[in-house]
């Protein structure tokens, strides 16, 4: 059509165009017309003339013109095309554009469309090359598609686009294009989809949008768009799809949205905080099918206007600070589908005319302040799936029905107030996934029907009340990945059916009244990793099939009757960190193999009837951080080398024969030749006042000696700079002071200022201005002779200190520059989807080997204090570098708690035994290290996207027991391919480091050990696996299109991603 038009305006404007045309209009008079008949011959004969002279001398002129004007179009494509694949393209790695040569006709060029008629390139469709570079001119008249969406383009948006005046599509989303919105491409008149989703660009939001309109399709989200949504934003007529999601809007949502008729889509929640509420004009948009406002600061009740969306079917409000109670005019939406209200204010009851919604799926109203019963109509919706109700104030017992649609896949409903039991069909269909039920007052048995539903993978049912045997059958489920049946008052055996599920990973029946013996084929569970059967009456002895559990960590037997030996089978165990055997009727010697678990950190096996010497082998176990041997039979020295010589006297207790200092004396002949232990025992009361005097003339000597120092650094005044230097530097502390500009700030955080500096050498520093401490403060000395051990160290990945300055009240620390800043700015912020999985593994490894340095090798020893991805750097290609270490002590002194907890680290990354030990070491690191490789799975901040009081932790803990479908859960969306054994490694790994007891976590120096040595299970397909949105929700491929929020609680929707609607299948 559109050559069509250009040719007609080319015919007509053209003088021999006119001639031919005007040729065309003579007609012989008809032989009815009142002229004598006597002219018609001559007329006749002129005519036929004139069309003669035409035909053979103008028309070959004009088609002449005509293709010389065509071919002079299509050389200028030809050029405008070979000038953007030189000019604007700095890389193409897949050599896609190799085929645009001159050899080749450029219609046939990969990514061309032309026009079939004149050769016009009608369509540039770059989409998803990994090109990179920056736009200029585009010189394509007849262009009306252009897609250069997921590549690496940056710089500004030209402004010479808005020529294309033809254009209808424009997709330039997954970039990293900058810069404000250009006003002169609003005259793209003809434009009806434009789609700038997930860049770089700043400013408001364009108003100059507005006046397009013939637009239906407009994307600004995940950009760093600030202000208000325009309230010229109404104007449009025929946009269907808006989304500014994903940017730093504030202000209040204006009602003007709410003239939007034809508007099917609409997203405006995620990273945006606004003021207030939800418009009541929002029930104006009669045509609305999605409405996602979702985690951006609203506040007030929820509309009731709301309930006039007759097409709504999909209604995400979670994250927010909405109240009041459930509006019953949500029960007139009689075509939703997916409804989350998860993470609000919400109060009251469940609406009675809930029961209307019979297209519903998926219902999410966790974490708000509702109570009442669970309305009997909910078990009757006849579609829903999901059903998150955990976290209120429910109170009555669950719906009988419940289930009985065939449909349910996940259902949460823990922490509430419910009695009563469970439903007896809540596997009816054989599609439940996950059943949380956690901390209620639920009484009775479990359902025999749950051992049947082979369809589960996850099973949380623990504090409660239930009683009864373990369904027959539960643990041979073939997708079961997690039993939690802990706290409650089960009783019988362990099931024993022969057939086991080879996927479990977890099972935790602590605190139950089980008893028995545990059968061998406990042996079959390979995948196990957690074995919690703590707190029972299990009797009999271990069964040597346990060393086959090659993926245990965590084994805790205690508070049990376990008799016979301790089983040296254990030992194979390779990955168990945590043994707990105490209180149980074990006899025999303590098997020497338990040297082998080379990670091992927790060893308790207090309490039984253990005889024969402490191995020395176990001594010279490094890993070991905590042991107990008390009361027990043992005999013999207790070594003391290696870790024992730190351990407490209180460990060995209870062993009449076993001696040592604080033990009692060695027999004659027990100590010949051995190495007296120093096992730390209780002081002597002269021992005690000798060393409080001594601490006493201590502090009055550096009382003294700190006043003096005050007073001559007074005298000495304070504007003299000194600069430290740890290596050959080519600048002046002079140089370095330049850099204190407010124009050079490149982060601010609780550690100081930094700025970049730009030396006279050319060389770039990042310095780094600490907070002033207060004057005469007894850190200062301390911290100078700190600065000197830390500039001496030298390690690929840690950020080495270059030097420093000081006028003896404010330090400057001068750093190497890191061009890529920190993992956390990379990671949470708008760019985090283009840090692939290979580069977070590597920077995983090159943190961890880092902080294995500071803990292992160097001297002395140093504890970082405060490790988090703001503290990881990232050079010029993407190596991670550790920062700020040993700093954290130091910024108490100055008043600095922006975000820090004294000298316990930053939130989110504190370790829990802080809270009451106020003491931090190098397990603490590795707990906040964990955190980072959490975050570098899920995409996610510690704290702050999981509601109040809840971390990252605590998140993943809620979501996943480390198997492949939890994982799946929590996993980065924005990852497009992982190999998938990597993934499940970093994340075990991961929650190893944030095991709650200080003492379960592994050193660094085996967390490397881990991290690097990635198993390859016989017969594993170790490829690749592409995850999209619905793997993420459903691991079974039959979940509905409608449920993107159905994951677990809390795992928050990611801003929509830029997709083409059908609209864009006809331009």
């Amino acid at each position: 059509m559109i050559g069509i038009e250009t040719k007609k305006h080319s015919l007509t404007s053209h003088p021999l165009c006119s001639a031919l045309l005007l040729c065309s209009v003579v007609k012989v008079p008809s032989q009815h017309t009142k002229k004598s008949h006597n002219s018609l011959p001559f007329l006749s004969s002129l005519h036929t003339k004139m069309q003669l002279f035409f035909f053979f001398f103008l028309l070959p002129l004009y088609l002449l013109h005509f293709h010389h004007s065509a071919t002079a179009h299509t050389l200028s494509d030809y050029h405008s095309l070979l000038s953007f694949k030189s000019t604007s393209v700095t890389s193409d790695p897949t050599h896609f554009l190799s085929s645009w040569t001159p050899s080749t006709p450029y219609c046939t060029w990969p990514g061309i469309t032309c026009d079939s008629l004149n050769r016009h390139v009608i369509t540039l469709n770059l989409t998803s090359l990994s090109l990179s570079g920056t736009i200029t001119t585009l010189h394509l008249p007849f262009l009306t598609t252009l897609s250069l969406a997921d590549n690496h383009f940056y710089g500004p948006i030209p402004s010479s686009l808005s020529s294309l005046s033809f254009l209808k599509y424009l997709n330039l989303s997954n970039n990293n294009f900058n810069s404000t919105f250009s006003p002169q491409l609003s005259q793209l008149q003809n434009l009806q989809v434009l789609d700038f989703y997930n860049n770089n660009m700043t400013g408001p939001l364009p108003v100059s949008v507005a006046n397009m309109t013939n637009l239906k399709h407009l994307h600004l989200g995940g950009n760093f768009f600030s202000g208000q949504i325009p309230p010229e934003y109404g104007k449009w007529r025929n946009i269907e799809y808006l989304a500014v999601s994903g940017n730093e809007l504030t202000g209040t949502i204006p009602p003007d949205i709410g003239n939007l008729k034809s508007l099917k889509e609409l997203y405006i929640g995620y990273y945006n905080t606004y003021s207030g509420g939800i418009p009541p004009e929002i029930g104006n948009l009669s045509e609305l099918v999605r409405f996602d406002a979702a985690y951006c600061g609203l506040s007030g009740e929820i509309p009731a206007e709301i309930g006039k969306l007759q097409k709504l079917d999909t209604l995400f409000l979670q994250v927010n600070a909405l109240s009041g109670s459930l509006t019953s005019e949500l029960g007139n939406l009689k075509n939703l589908k997916s409804m989350d209200l998860s993470n609000n204010a919400l109060s009251g009851e469940v609406p009675a005319s809930f029961s209307l919604l019979k297209n519903l799926t998926l219902l999410n109203l966790f974490r708000n302040k509702l109570h009442g019963s669970i309305p009997e109509f909910i078990g009757e919706l006849p579609n829903l799936e999901v059903l998150q109700l955990w976290e209120n104030n429910f109170t009555g017992s669950i719906p009988k029905s419940l289930g009985q649609n065939g449909k349910l896949t996940l259902v949460d409903l823990s922490s509430n107030k419910l009695t009563g039991s469970l439903p007896p069909d809540l596997c009816f269909g054989h599609k439940l996934q996950t059943l949380i039920t956690l901390g209620n007052f639920l009484f009775g048995p479990i359902p025999d029907s749950l051992g049947k539903c082979e369809s589960l993978t996850r099973i949380r049912m623990g504090d409660s009340f239930l009683n009864g045997s373990i369904p027959k059958g539960l643990f041979g489920l073939p997708k079961l990945t997690q039993v939690e049946l802990q706290d409650n008052f089960l009783s019988g055996t362990f099931p024993d059916s022969g057939s086991i599920s080879p996927n479990l990973g977890q099972i935790t029946l602590s605190n139950n009244q089980l008893y028995g013996p545990l059968p061998p084929t406990i042996g079959n569970f390979t995948s196990m990793q957690k074995l919690l059967l703590d707190g029972n009456k299990f009797s009999g002895p271990i069964p040597p099939q346990i060393g086959r559990l090659q993926q245990l960590s965590k084994m805790d037997f205690s508070h049990n009757k376990f008799s016979g030996s301790i089983a040296k089978e254990i030992s194979h165990c390779k990955l168990l960190t945590f043994v707990d055997l105490s209180r149980n009727e074990l006899s025999g010697e303590i098997p020497k193999e338990i040297k082998n678990m080379r990670i091992l950190n927790y060893l308790n096996i207090s309490r039984n009837h253990l005889v024969g010497t402490i191995p020395r082998s176990i001594a010279a176990m490094q890993s070991l951080t905590s042991v107990d041997f008390s009361y027990n039979n043992l005999s013999g020295l207790v070594p003391g080398t290696g870790q024992f010589s730190y351990f407490n006297y209180t460990s060995f207790l209870g062993n009449p024969q076993l001696c040592g200092p604080y033990l009692g004396p060695c027999k004659e002949g027990v100590a010949n030749g051995s190495q007296q232990p120093h096992v730390k025992g209780p002081l002597s009361p002269s021992l005690k006042l000798l060393l409080v005097i001594g601490l006493l003339v201590c502090s009055i000597a550096f009382a003294v000696v700190a006043i003096l120092k005050a007073r001559s650094l007074k005298k000495a005044g304070t504007r003299v700079w000194k600069l430290t230097a740890f290596q050959r530097l080519d600048f002046t502390a002079d140089d370095v002071l330049d850099s204190l500009k407010d124009d050079y700030i490149i982060g601010k955080g609780g550690a100081g200022i930094v700025y970049k500096g730009a030396m006279p050498n050319g060389d770039l520093v990042a310095v780094k201005r600490l907070p002033a401490m207060s004057r005469g403060s007894s850190h200062d000395h301390g911290f100078n002779a700190e600065i000197q051990t830390l500039g001496r160290i030298r390690h690929r990945h840690i950020v080495r200190l270059l030097g420093f300055c000081s006028n003896h009240e404010t330090n400057l620390l001068v750093y190497e520059y890191m061009p890529n800043g920190s993992l956390g700015e990379v990671l949470h912020g708008k760019k985090g989807g283009h840090l692939l999985w290979d580069t977070r593994y590597k920077i995983a490894v090159e943190a961890a080997k880092g902080l294995c340095y500071l803990h292992h090798d160097c001297s002395p020893l140093i504890v970082h204090r405060d490790v988090k991805s703001n503290n990881i750097l990232l050079d010029s290609n993407f190596e991670a570098h550790v920062a700020d270490f040993g700093l954290a002590k130091f910024l108490h002194d100055s008043g600095t708690s922006e975000c820090m907890s004294a000298i316990a680290g930053s939130y989110g990354y504190i370790a829990p035994e802080y809270a009451y030990t106020l003491k931090v070491d190098e397990k603490s690191d590795v707990y906040s290290f964990g955190v980072v490789l959490l975050e570098l799975v899920t995409g996610r901040k510690p704290v702050g996207e999981f509601g109040d009081g809840v971390d990252i932790v605590q998140w993943v803990r809620k979501l996943t027991d480390s198997n492949k479908e939890g994982v799946l859960k929590v996993l980065d969306p924005r990852l497009p391919s992982v190999p998938t054994e990597e993934v499940m490694h970093v994340f075990h790994v991961a929650m190893l480091c944030v095991e709650e007891q200080a003492v379960e976590r592994p050193t660094m120096r085996e967390v490397v050990q881990i991290l690097t040595e990635l198993p390859k299970p016989p017969g594993s397909k170790h490829g690749d696996l592409t995850f999209t949105e619905s793997s993420l929700t459903s691991s079974n491929g039959s979940e509905s299109p409608t449920t993107a929020s159905s994951k677990e609680p809390n795992d928050l929707e990611h801003p929509p991603k830029s997709s083409s609607p059908d609209l864009l299948l006809s331009i």
